[in-house]
């Protein structure tokens, strides 16, 4: 499908078919049928025969994850061919015509970015403080909402470790030596805030909006930390910003510039289409990036709402959990299922699987949305394999702007305290995913694992999702439902 909406005549963009239309169903085939090649050559003709991508990519996705389970190799491989894929078929356009996207990381910028920089008027945080449901918890109170996660199913232990960690080491908050590049400054999701406010330093890039600027400076002023702003090279804070879709040279060149020890944080969100070309050219600017400064770290957040390898005590959770379930559930659970033709109130996995698959996509948030979270998981795990730091963390379900305005979605997440699940407040997502984010830069990433779906499970907060008893696409449907008169409240 394309994006009509969506500027589609300069910078990274979609490639034109024969008919001269740039269809983002097209290339979503292609890529996924590009990246199950290497380990599964049935599963990559079935991707490109898919007549229906805009529903059918579900099952092509977590074909993905399936078939890169049995080896590490097999994983790398997966990830590699689907990187390529997308480097080589989505393009630049510019003055002179269309490139291949390989060329920005030579191409020379049309304009040079220079810094200004704030620094915040309060005193750095000294203790790691998580706010939640309207308080801001601290020490012990910290310990036993984290100790009430994990008893509850929403993170993994390991989740909980790393932020007592974190409890632990306050003078790592402020990530002294280090300047983290935040992609997306303005988004909900991102840890600016956080970061400021513990007094690092961070580098903001966002697009040109005098309305979001003001925003992201307000938060530097009231914050303790420094902020760098890419502005024109008169320095004017009026000019702040860059179009990353379009300026990749631009904002590579400056961020390669900044002093410490660099941090490339992805934080990007848009709507549809918009939502892939932004993340392919946040992958096209890390290549150019860490081609200049090998020893950047990357850090990235996962949606809990993709297809992921669970470890077997998450299984056995969820499995405990179906047996579990109320004697109403139990009497509704078998009539539902009929109904359905066994669409609705499935169990999440086989009994004794070990590991096990989750599978929490969302139809709703579309095929784009997937394969941009998806590029993410992809770098993380060529990255990390080729020695780089990455923090790459699940973070949990969140009513941010882009969901609430879904109102499925937002039904859904009304109604998903019902199946076990959590939806958090952005607030406290956003401060949980930094000191998780801090805990893996004073930790090098995190510990090692033989296989890139034990860095995905590791730290996860995924909400609930990978212990509810049911499989999440299975009760989305009920969850809507039950949350109708929540969500319009």
């Amino acid at each position: 499908m394309t994006d009509p909406g969506a500027d589609q005549t300069s910078g990274v963009v979609f490639p034109a078919g024969p008919d001269g239309r740039r269809s983002t169903a097209a290339v979503g085939r292609a890529v996924v049928a590009d990246a199950l090649r290497p380990v599964d050559a049935p599963g990559a003709r079935a991707a490109e025969q898919e007549t229906n991508w805009r529903t059918g990519y579900l099952t092509h996705l977590r074909r993905t994850v399936e078939v890169a389970l049995p080896a590490r190799d097999a994983a790398l491989a997966v990830a590699g061919a689907g990187l390529d894929s997308l480097h080589t078929r989505m393009r630049v356009a510019g003055p002179d015509g269309e490139a291949e996207l390989g060329t920005l990381a030579t191409a020379p910028a049309r304009r040079v970015l220079t810094t200004v920089e704030l620094t915040g008027q309060a005193e750095p945080e000294r203790e790691f403080t998580l706010p939640y449901r309207g308080q801001r918890l601290r020490g012990d109170d910290v310990s036993r909402r984290l100790d009430a996660w994990v008893a509850a199913g929403v993170v993994e232990p390991s989740c909980a470790a790393a932020v007592r960690a974190v409890l632990a080491h306050p003078e790592w908050l402020a990530l002294p030596g280090s300047t983290v590049a935040v992609l997306g400054a303005g988004a909900e999701m991102g840890p600016l805030t956080a970061l400021l406010r513990w007094g690092a330093r961070v580098a903001a890039v966002d697009l040109p909006s005098p309305a979001l600027w003001q925003r992201v400076l307000d938060t530097a002023r009231r914050g303790a930390g420094t902020l760098l702003v890419p502005v024109d090279g008169d320095g004017d804070l009026a000019t702040a910003g860059a179009d990353l879709i379009a300026e990749v040279p631009e904002v590579a060149d400056w961020l390669t510039g900044l002093p410490g020890d660099p941090v490339l944080g992805n934080y990007v969100y848009a709507d549809g289409a918009t939502n892939m070309r932004v993340s392919v050219a946040v992958d096209a600017l890390t290549l150019r990036v860490t081609g200049a400064r090998p020893d950047t770290a990357l850090a990235f957040l996962a949606t809990p709402t993709d297809v992921f390898v669970v470890p077997r005590e998450a299984v056995e959770a969820s499995v405990a959990a179906y047996a579990d379930r109320s004697r109403t559930a139990k009497l509704l659970g078998r009539p539902l299922r009929t109904l359905s033709a066994g669409r609705l109130l499935q169990r999440a996995y086989v009994p004794g699987a070990d590991p096990g698959i989750s599978d929490s996509l969302v139809p709703q948030q579309g095929p784009n949305y997937a394969l941009a979270k998806r590029l993410q998981r992809w770098r993380a795990s060529v990255a990390r394999a080729a020695g780089a730091t990455v923090s790459l963390n699940v973070a949990p379900p969140t009513r941010t702007r882009s969901v609430v305005k879904n109102r499925a979605l937002a039904a859904a997440y009304a109604g998903a305290h019902r199946f076990g699940v959590e939806v958090f407040e952005p607030a406290t997502s956003n401060v949980l995913m930094a000191a998780l984010l801090v805990h893996d830069l004073h930790t090098g990433g995190g510990p090692a694992h033989a296989h890139p779906w034990q860095d995905e499970a590791h730290a996860a907060a995924h909400g609930g999702l990978w212990r509810t008893p049911y499989a999440p696409r299975s009760a989305l449907g009920l969850a809507a439902v039950l949350g109708l008169g929540a969500a319009r409240g």
